[in-house]
């Protein structure tokens, strides 16, 4: 069996979108754009991802958690596109991409404190992905800062050996490493 697009493409809609938030219709463009970016396409991906963060800024506002979840899925799409470069492309190709993810990242974390709490793990995994954008956009100290101060704050609101903990502690030791410290566990 096969599927058939209905309508044209997805991420053209534009301007003929109803003045409704559709959930469903918005979840869908987003599992469409997670699918997009889990097999590289970034190109379909982030513009979905944008039409997602448009659509939920419009109808449901900034501070809404629908909205901070797609602004992050946009800037882990862009922070992809930035780490995915190719080694043709130019430093500055790759560094827009990196320039935008960051501050994508650093504003949804800001609007997930506020809204959301410093502990609420949602906040915790910002914090994570921000690290992450830092570390590849050739900032690997400021990744080093990062991981250990997202480290204590996974210990103690997750405990030591959640999953999340664990792999906050391993990419702490990989970004040491990447910095030239050293790469123990704390």
């Amino acid at each position: 069996m096969t599927c058939d697009r209905v309508g044209g493409d997805p991420g053209s809609a534009g301007d003929e979108r109803p003045g409704r938030y559709e959930p469903d219709l918005a979840s869908a463009l987003n599992n469409l754009a997670s699918a997009y970016a889990t097999a590289g396409d970034l190109d379909r991906a982030i513009p979905l991802y944008e039409r997602t963060l448009d659509d939920s800024v419009r109808v449901l506002d900034e501070d809404h958690p629908e909205t901070l979840y797609a602004r992050n899925n946009l800037a882990s799409a862009s922070a992809s596109a930035s780490a995915s470069a190719s080694a043709s492309a130019s430093a500055s190709a790759r560094a827009g991409d990196a320039d935008r993810a960051i501050p994508l990242y650093e504003r949804t974390l800001d609007d997930s404190v506020r809204v959301l709490g410093e502990d609420h793990p949602n906040t915790l995994y910002t914090r994570n992905n921000l690290a992450l954008a830092r570390g590849e956009a050739g900032d690997a100290a400021g990744a080093v800062t990062a991981y250990a101060e997202l480290l204590d704050d996974m210990e103690r609101v997750l405990g030591p050996e959640h999953p999340n903990t664990r792999t906050t502690r391993n990419n702490l030791a990989y970004w040491r490493g990447t910095a030239g410290g050293a790469a123990v566990h704390p």
